[in-house]
């Protein structure tokens, strides 16, 4: 035994930087394989092993003998520490796990790696290596079990990319243990195995990766489905052990992850590939089991993924095309999948849906002592319940050919899904103009929130065309009209919303469209073709927007003038900011005073002519603020900068003529005894405007500020994006061709400037 202990010590010191081995293959083999007996594995590695091992060390190859003398007496100084047979079992795994990882590494010299590659292939074949790893997976000892676990996972597809036949044992331990559910540990060992092996698949560079999957799919194409059939259909409240139970739930599903990604990707077709598509409706039942709250996370962002095709991603970035092919079959599993969504949602899936999470806490899961704790919803759930729902919708639209049949259908279920939403959004959502629900879902998760805008849009463009098709009268496309602001789907609201949620930062939307991450860039360019067809609408909403927002401003002046007053018998003379003290507090105060605020996050307390002052000037160029990626080089040419004047030259004096008229109107109005802002790190209204933050509710609305109204910042927005983009692609940094991009943001403007032009 201690002979064998040393011999491992120092084939790992070898393995582990990549040397070559000496002796001849065969002779390795003695102190690698494990050496007990299938009886003595179903208890544990006791005497029986040790005995064996003494044996072997006995009889121990001389070759091998003399490659250790050497370092015996390093050895020595820990082998008193580290003598027990566990502790060798778990040696002679992880050198063989290291072994398998340098055959497979680049950077192993071909020398070294053909002696490892021959050693494993002896180990395969004559050691029955198979068996003996998974009889260790029931052994009390867990790190015991996973070491054999992870171990047998790389020999298999050490297997699979030498093209050797699969082992025997292996196939009828899958098949054995997989053929129906039960709460043995073999069960999440077999699926935590078959989940790794196909993960090293996927991350092979070889250009044979599918004919690698086909062949390690092929003998559990049926039993897969029999599985699937077996755990969804158990009834959770009758087991006992619960936590076996979830733990066979998530192993399993990362594994149907893996094979639909593989589906798609790869381009297979075995059935168990299709088996969620297939029989969808059992998944859902899962959702509304008493689980833990993380069980049904899981759950609705996997069937999230699966409608948004994006399955397996983090597995296959850097090789998946940016555009797949058509692929006709997976448009009829996923219409599949779409109409199981919708049929439980009609069945009542979100009046059970229980979105009430606990509050994560630095540092640990408890609130300390004298803290309050801030209760809320679980924002994941929410935002991954609505972009299934959403994009349910449009898949079902896709294969729909009937405006009325769609219009029903949408109603329906985004009335039912804006009914879920509600109570959860604080402030509440307001009834004027239900299309914000979107921004303030998904506010903290930009992928899906641009998911969401596309699947919204692509309904707008479906039930458009149809209606188009129909030849629908003007009063039956007003109706339809309000149709989309009542359900929450208007695409120039939508749009709208998300620029105000990023405070209509160009570089926001440069970040969006230089990244990988989102599928802004196709959203973007279908709603600027839009645009270009339906600016009428567009400058409608634009308008109304104007209108509500003047609205608000004017009632919270009110409501801020009150408590002003009431509180200037009792304390000294202080500014509006000052009592309602940081700007943090402005933005709660206000979203506390006035649910009818359709933009909590950037109002600011002043009266309406302020309001267009701070508007105006939030269009010049930013100087007090950082943008979250400096894209205009400090290197940039005298020549750029010029360029990117005259480019903006017919904006810009749009925008001077504003200011000169709002400040010349209410320039000498500001009492002299109010305290100075300079001690505020960020004054919310610029020094050189002498506007006081409280006036009269009074005063009639300025007509000048709807000359910087949203429309205006919207196409200001397009211009810094154009000049960005320019810029980029002069310096050959933009990662493709922009030219029809830019294309449509000129065409933008174009149109803008025309309908601002006096007839």
């Amino acid at each position: 035994m201690k002979a064998s202990f040393e011999v491992l010590e120092q084939l790992y010191r070898k393995v582990l930087l990549g040397a070559p081995l000496e002796p001849d293959s065969h002779d390795y083999i003695f102190y690698l394989s494990p050496a007990f007996s299938d009886r003595d594995c179903s208890t544990t590695t006791s005497s029986s092993c040790s005995n064996l091992l003494d044996v072997q060390g006995k009889h121990q190859p001389s070759s091998v003998n003399l490659a250790i003398r050497s370092v015996a007496p390093v050895c020595l100084q820990r082998h008193s520490q580290m003598s027990s047979t566990r502790e060798i079992i778990l040696l002679q795994l992880t050198v063989i796990r290291v072994m398998i990882s340098r055959i497979l590494s680049v950077e192993t010299e071909s020398h070294a790696k053909e002696k490892y590659r021959d050693i494993i292939k002896i180990l395969l074949k004559s050691s029955d290596i198979d068996s003996k790893l998974t009889c260790m997976f029931q052994n009390s000892d867990k790190l015991l079990s996973h070491m054999a676990a992870k171990c047998l996972a790389l020999l298999l597809y050490f297997q699979l990319k030498e093209k050797m036949t699969l082992s025997n044992s292996w196939v009828s331990f899958c098949q054995k243990n997989l053929s129906e559910y039960s709460e043995s540990d073999k069960v999440v060992n077999c699926l935590w195995v078959l989940t790794f092996v196909i993960k090293e698949i996927f991350k092979d560079t070889c250009s044979q990766k599918t004919e690698i999957l086909k062949q390690f799919l092929t003998p559990f194409d049926a039993i897969f489905e029999a599985f699937y059939n077996s755990l969804f259909s158990q009834h959770f409240e009758n087991h006992q052990n619960t936590s076996k139970l979830i733990n066979s739930l998530i192993c399993f599903l990362e594994l149907l992850e893996l094979l639909i990604a593989s589906r798609i990707h790869l381009k297979l077709h075995f059935t168990c590939q299709r088996i969620l598509f297939l029989k969808p409706s059992i998944v859902f039942d899962v959702i509304t089991w008493p689980v833990h709250a993380f069980v049904k996370r899981k759950f609705i962002i996997f069937i999230k993924k699966c409608l948004l095709c994006k399955v397996g991603e983090d597995l296959c970035q850097g090789s998946v095309p940016a555009f797949m092919p058509p692929d006709h079959p997976l448009d009829v599993d996923l219409l599949a999948l779409a109409d199981a969504v919708l049929q439980a949602v009609d069945l009542g899936l979100l009046r059970t849906l229980s979105v009430h999470g606990k509050p994560s806490c630095f540092g640990g899961n408890e609130v300390q002592p004298g803290c309050e704790r801030v209760a809320g919803p679980d924002h994941v759930i929410l935002r991954a319940a609505s972009l299934v729902i959403i994009r349910s919708l449009e898949i079902k639209f896709q294969n729909c050919v009937s405006a009325n049949e769609m219009t029903v259908v949408l109603q329906r279920f985004m009335s039912e899904l804006l009914t879920f939403l509600k109570p959860h959004l604080q402030p509440s959502l307001q009834s004027r103009n239900l299309c914000e629900w979107l921004s303030r879902v998904f506010i903290e998760q930009d992928d899906d929130m641009l998911e969401a805008a596309r699947a919204a849009l692509g309904i707008y463009l479906k039930l458009t065309r149809e209606c188009a098709a129909a030849e629908s009268s003007t009063q039956e496309k007003e109706m339809w009209n309000h149709h989309t602001h009542e359900n929450g789907y208007n695409p120039h609201c939508i749009f709208l919303f998300i620029l105000k949620s990023i405070g209509f930062d160009s570089t926001v939307l440069l970040d969006f469209l230089i990244s990988s991450e989102t599928c802004f860039l196709e959203y973007f360019v279908r709603y600027l073709k839009l645009l270009q067809k339906d600016w009428d609408n567009f400058f409608a909403v634009c308008k109304y927007f104007d209108v509500t927002e003047s609205k608000d401003n004017i009632n919270i002046c009110c409501c801020i003038s009150s408590l002003v007053q009431d509180r200037s018998g009792n304390q000294t003379e202080r500014s509006p900011l000052a009592v309602l003290g940081s700007h943090r507090d402005v933005r709660a105060w206000v979203s506390g005073a006035s649910d009818a605020s359709s933009e909590p996050r950037n109002h600011v307390v002043m009266s309406e002519e302020a309001q267009a002052t701070l508007q105006a000037n939030s269009l010049s160029p930013r100087q007090a603020s950082q943008s979250l990626v400096d894209y205009d080089s400090s290197d940039d040419s005298e020549e750029e900068s010029m360029d990117q004047c005259l480019a903006n030259s017919r904006l810009t004096s749009l925008h001077q003529e504003a200011m000169k008229k709002i400040q010349d109107s209410i320039g000498t109005s500001r009492d002299k005894k109010e305290p100075s802002l300079e001690s505020q790190s960020r004054p919310l209204v610029p020094k050189e405007s002498n506007t006081p933050f409280i006036v009269d509710c009074d005063i009639a609305p300025n007509n000048t500020a709807s000359k910087v109204g949203i429309s205006y910042r919207i196409v200001k927005c397009f211009e810094e994006l154009q000049g960005a983009i320019y810029r980029l692609q002069k310096k050959n940094l933009f990662p493709y061709n922009p030219t029809a991009l830019l294309k449509l943001l000129k065409h933008i403007e174009a149109i803008y400037n025309k309908s601002m032009t006096p007839l």
